[in-house]
């Protein structure tokens, strides 16, 4: 592995300063916002509805779309939109078609009732999910694509910036929903998420309006790179017929950035690579899909949530996030996801702490402010670490491969975590310990592995 060569403090920081790095911050809250609306803003609302915590984990199924997106991400590197990539490009005509089904979807929200019709929250719920998951292939690839491929440290300081952008959109679209719906519900409204859902449309409207700011490069590389491996193949073909063509489209755009992928790493070092990304955030997802329940049976209020846990924590995120992005032009990125590893298990302990504690607003405040250190610390140098893995051929399907394996891990496992508290007979405590213990495995993984990583560390 290459090292770093070291720069002073003050040089490290300036790359923040970067004009490219506010367009990834928008693209990272792009990114960000719909995780409220399926996550927190969904449980709350079926929890208040009467619903079981089993229930809601495995309502929780829906962000597994996530882990599959990389099957459809070779289209979304290839197929244009029409009328839309022409008029405002590739990247940015595929993210306004999601956003405008992720709008259209809050409008149908706000037109049912969950306790009468889950089944059609739920679906809704997915093609919310769907529409995000898809949306994410072209932000990460964007994203990337605004940092010039040598740019290590560049890429590095992107990671931090888009890692602030998505939990400022997580965070502060939970404050607003939060308050919005707290708001609404103390004035006697009875339907008033389906209210909030409406306000949150007007979020998604914003944020649009914004994204035409982000302008695209050039795609003749991409493109012409594509092509040419699309004439390998179908030199492999002694006759050239539409059958043929379609044939070595369909190879080259499926095939291609799997065989890329392996043949830089090596077969053994790639399968480490992609149990290492499965594993990682495992148990921070666990915790993290059962959080905003356990506050609520502790007695917080969501106004105390919103407080705590959504405006502290945005702030803290991001401050983090910021100073964890140093650490991984400074220290390199597979030293910066050790000590992520490490502080995420710990941080988890202190939710044990809470449970097995009276009611105080002071160790509610200490454990989330801990929680969301090590989690923009881990989400800043993993983002990083897989942006460093991509072949910029196949930009948007190797992010979208390595990053929905990660959200398989964390949406299909931790889907079982409403169970899991329930089989421990609600015992919260002992439920944190096992949130804690997850991430041993895959840092076990990275360590038989770091020495062989192809990554540019300069």
């Amino acid at each position: 592995m290459i090292e770093m060569k070291k720069q002073s403090l003050s040089e490290t920081f300036s790359i923040y300063f970067d004009f490219r790095m506010l367009k990834i911050l928008l693209l990272g809250a792009i990114s960000g916002f719909p995780w409220v609306l399926i996550g927190s803003s969904l449980s709350l609302w079926l929890k208040e509805d009467g619903l079981s915590r089993s229930t809601i984990g495995w309502a929780g199924l829906i962000f597994a779309v996530y882990a599959f997106n990389y099957l459809w991400a070779p289209l979304i590197d290839r197929i244009q939109i029409p009328y839309l990539t022409k008029k405002i490009g590739h990247r940015r005509g595929w993210i306004v078609l999601m956003q405008s089904i992720i709008l259209l979807s809050l409008v149908i929200w706000s037109l049912i009732d969950p306790s009468e019709k889950l089944y059609f929250v739920i679906l809704v719920g997915l093609i919310i999910a769907v529409a995000s998951a898809t949306q994410d292939i072209t932000v990460d690839a964007l994203r990337i694509e605004q940092i010039g491929e040598n740019e290590s440290r560049s890429m590095a300081a992107g990671a931090a910036m888009a890692v602030v952008g998505w939990w400022s959109g997580y965070k502060l679209g939970g404050v607003i929903s939060l308050f919005t719906a707290d708001y609404f519900e103390k004035i006697g409204i009875e339907n008033y998420w389906q209210i909030t859902f409406l306000i949150l449309g007007i979020l998604v409207v914003l944020i649009n309006i914004g994204l035409m700011f982000i302008k695209e490069q050039s795609a003749s590389t991409r493109l012409s790179n594509q092509n040419q491996n699309d004439k390998i193949i179908s030199s492999k073909f002694r006759n050239d017929n539409f059958l043929t063509k379609i044939i070595t489209w369909l190879t080259g755009t499926i095939s291609g950035p799997i065989v890329s992928f392996f043949k830089k790493n090596g077969f053994s070092i790639a399968i480490g690579i992609l149990a290492f990304v499965f594993l990682f955030k495992v148990g921070e997802a666990f915790l993290g899909r059962m959080s905003i329940i356990f506050y609520k049976e502790i007695g917080f209020s969501k106004s105390d949530i919103a407080i705590y846990s959504k405006t502290l924590g945005w702030i803290t995120t991001v401050v983090f996030t910021l100073l964890g992005g140093l650490f991984v032009i400074r220290s390199g990125v597979v030293k910066a996801m050790f000590l992520a590893g490490i502080l995420m298990a710990g941080t988890n302990l202190l939710f044990t702490v809470l449970a097995w504690s009276e009611k105080s607003e002071l160790l509610f405040a200490i454990a989330i402010i801990f929680d969301d250190i090590a989690a923009a610390f881990a989400t800043v140098a993993f983002v990083a670490f897989i942006s460093l893995l991509v072949d910029r051929t196949y930009t948007a399907t190797q992010y979208a491969l390595l990053a929905s394996i990660g959200t398989a891990g964390r949406t299909t496992l931790a889907s079982s975590s409403g169970a899991l508290v329930d089989w421990l007979n609600g015992d919260w405590g002992i439920f944190f310990i096992i949130t804690a213990i997850m991430v041993i495995p895959s840092l076990i993984i990275l360590w038989f592995i770091k020495q062989k990583l192809k990554i540019n560390e300069k």
